[in-house]
C-alpha cells in the first residue's frame, strides 16, 4: 500500500502544481487589458523523494509552484526617465506652437509681410512714404495716424496673447503640482502595502499599481528613483527635492513671486523652479522661462524702437501748422513693456511734422526722413523689417527644432515600451499554448490518479469490483 500512497500523492501534488499554472495563466489573460498589469509565469518547484520503511514519500519546502511577476527593473527605469524626457519635449513643443499662432507663423512659412504684425509695419512705412508724396493732403495725412494706430493695435494684440500664453502656462503649473501630490501620496500609501507584506508574500498586484503610478508620475516631473529595503522605493526630483521616502510623501507647492508661479518641493519647502527638469512640468517651465521671455523681450524691442525713432524724426520738423513736431507715439520710457502699451498719441493729421525746419508747413524734408525710418537702424542694429524677421526665423527654428525632438524622443520611448511590453506584456497566443501544455498535464495526472484510485478499489474489495467502487 505505501506505493500505492506515494503514487496517490504524486498525482495530488501534480494536480496541485497543475491548477496553480492554470490559474496563473487565467488571470493573465483576464488582465490583458489592465493598465500596469506585468504578466506572470509560474515558478516550478522540484520535488524532492525520501524513502520511509521501504515507501516513497515526496515532499516540497513550500506551498507548490508559485507565480512570478515578468518584470525589468532596468527596463522599467529606461521607460520612465524617457516617458519624463518625452513628455517634456511634448509640453515644449506645444506652447511653441502657440507662439507660432500669435504671429500667423505655420510650419510652411514664415514670411514676415504676410504676418498681421508685419503687415502693418509695411502699411505704416508705406503710409510715410506716400506723406513724402503729398504732404500738405489732410488724407494722406490721416491714413498714416491710421496705420499708426494698426500698428500699435497689432503689438498690443502680439504682446497680449505672449501674455495669455504665459498664464496659462502658470496655471499648467499649478494643475501639474496637484497631479504630482496625489501621485506622489498614492506611491506612499503602496509602499507601506508593499513592505507590510513583502517579502513573505507576493506582492506582485501591489507592485503593479505602484508601477503603474510612478509611470504616470514621470509624465509630470523628471524623477529619481532608489530602491530601498522592504521593497521600497525613494523618488526625488531631478534637483534632488524628496517626493517620496518609504510610507512619507513630501507635497510640493506654489507660490507667487514677482508675478510668476514658483515651484516649492522638499521636507523644506525649497525653491526648486529653476532646476525643475523632465516631464510636462519641465516642458512648461522651460517654455515659460527660457523661451517665452526671448520673444517677449524682442517684441518690446522692435515696438519701443519703431516708436522712439518715429518720435525723435517727428521731432525735428514742423507739422500742419508750422509748430515744432511732437512725439507720434506714447511708450514706456524704457523698452519694458512696449508692446503692450505703445498707443498714438495724437488724434489730429496736421500732428504728422512732413515739412523740414526752414521749408514752410507744406514742405516734405522731414516726411522723406520718416518715411526712411524704414531702411534705418532701428532695434538690435537692424532694420524693423530685418529684426522681425530674425524673430520670425527664431521661432521657426525652435518650434521646428521642438517639434524634430518631440517626434524623436517618443520613436524612442515606443521602442523602449515595446521592448518592456516584450518581456512584461500578455501575449494571447503564447498564453493558449500554456493553456494547452497545463491542461494536458492536469488531465495526465487525473488520469494518474484514477488509476491509481481503481487499483486501491481493486485490492480493498479483493478484486471485487461491484462492491466497492
Amino acid at each position: 500500500m505505501g506505493t500505492l500512497t506515494s503514487l496517490i500523492e504524486m498525482s495530488r501534488e501534480a494536480i496541485m502544481a497543475d491548477q496553480t499554472a492554470l490559474n496563473v495563466t487565467a488571470n493573465n489573460v483576464s488582465n490583458q487589458n489592465t493598465p500596469g498589469y506585468t504578466r506572470e509565469v509560474v515558478n516550478w518547484q522540484p520535488v524532492d523523494a525520501v524513502t520511509i520503511n521501504g515507501s516513497a514519500y515526496y515532499v516540497t519546502d513550500n506551498n507548490g509552484p508559485s507565480a512570478i511577476s515578468q518584470r525589468d527593473r532596468v527596463l522599467e527605469q529606461r521607460v520612465q526617465q524617457q516617458t519624463q524626457v518625452q513628455s517634456q519635449s511634448s509640453a515644449l513643443e506645444s506652447a511653441m506652437q502657440e507662439i507660432q499662432n500669435v504671429f500667423g507663423l505655420s510650419s510652411t512659412s514664415e514670411s514676415a509681410s504676410s504676418t498681421a504684425l508685419g503687415s502693418a509695419m509695411d502699411s505704416y512705412f508705406g503710409a510715410l512714404s506716400k506723406l513724402s508724396a503729398s504732404p500738405s493732403d489732410a488724407s494722406v495725412r490721416q491714413s498714416v495716424l491710421n496705420a499708426a494706430n494698426t500698428l500699435a493695435s497689432a503689438f498690443n494684440s502680439s504682446s497680449q496673447q505672449l501674455g495669455q500664453i504665459s498664464s496659462s502656462l502658470d496655471q499648467q503649473v499649478v494643475t501639474v503640482v496637484g497631479q504630482v501630490n496625489t501621485l506622489t501620496a498614492t506611491i506612499a500609501s503602496l509602499n507601506q502595502q508593499i513592505a507590510s507584506i513583502s517579502p513573505g508574500q507576493d506582492a506582485g498586484t501591489l507592485e503593479d499599481q505602484r508601477q503603474l503610478a510612478i509611470s504616470q508620475l514621470s509624465q509630470y516631473v523628471g524623477l529619481d528613483q532608489i530602491t530601498t529595503e522592504q521593497n521600497g522605493i525613494t523618488l526625488t526630483t531631478s534637483n534632488g527635492a524628496l517626493l517620496v521616502s518609504g510610507d512619507q510623501s513630501y507635497a510640493m507647492s506654489t507660490a507667487q513671486i514677482s508675478g510668476t508661479t514658483h515651484v516649492l518641493a522638499g521636507t523644506t519647502g525649497q525653491d526648486v523652479t529653476s532646476g525643475l527638469t523632465g516631464g510636462t512640468l519641465g516642458g512648461v517651465l522651460q517654455a515659460r522661462d527660457q523661451e517665452l521671455p526671448g520673444v517677449v523681450t524682442a517684441l518690446d524691442n522692435l515696438a519701443y524702437g519703431i516708436a522712439t525713432q518715429t518720435n525723435l524724426q517727428n521731432e525735428q520738423g514742423l507739422d500742419g501748422n508750422g509748430n515744432p513736431g511732437q512725439a507720434l507715439f506714447s511708450v514706456p520710457s524704457t523698452a519694458n513693456g512696449a508692446a503692450a502699451l505703445i498707443q498714438v498719441a495724437t488724434t489730429d493729421p496736421n500732428a504728422v511734422a512732413a515739412a523740414a525746419v526752414g521749408e514752410g508747413s507744406t514742405g516734405n524734408g522731414n516726411a522723406l526722413a520718416l518715411a526712411g525710418l524704414s531702411t534705418a537702424n532701428v532695434a538690435g542694429g537692424q532694420t524693423a523689417s530685418g529684426y522681425y524677421a530674425a524673430l520670425l526665423g527664431q521661432i521657426g527654428t525652435a518650434a521646428s527644432s521642438a517639434s524634430t525632438d518631440n517626434a524623436a524622443q517618443q520613436a524612442t520611448l515606443t521602442q523602449l515600451t515595446t521592448q518592456r511590453d516584450s518581456l512584461s506584456g500578455v501575449s494571447l497566443d503564447e498564453e493558449a499554448a500554456n493553456l494547452t501544455q497545463f491542461q494536458r498535464s492536469y488531465q495526465a495526472a487525473a488520469k494518474l490518479l484514477t488509476i491509481a484510485d481503481t487499483i486501491t478499489a481493486g485490492a480493498i474489495n479483493l478484486g471485487d469490483d461491484v462492491a466497492v467502487s
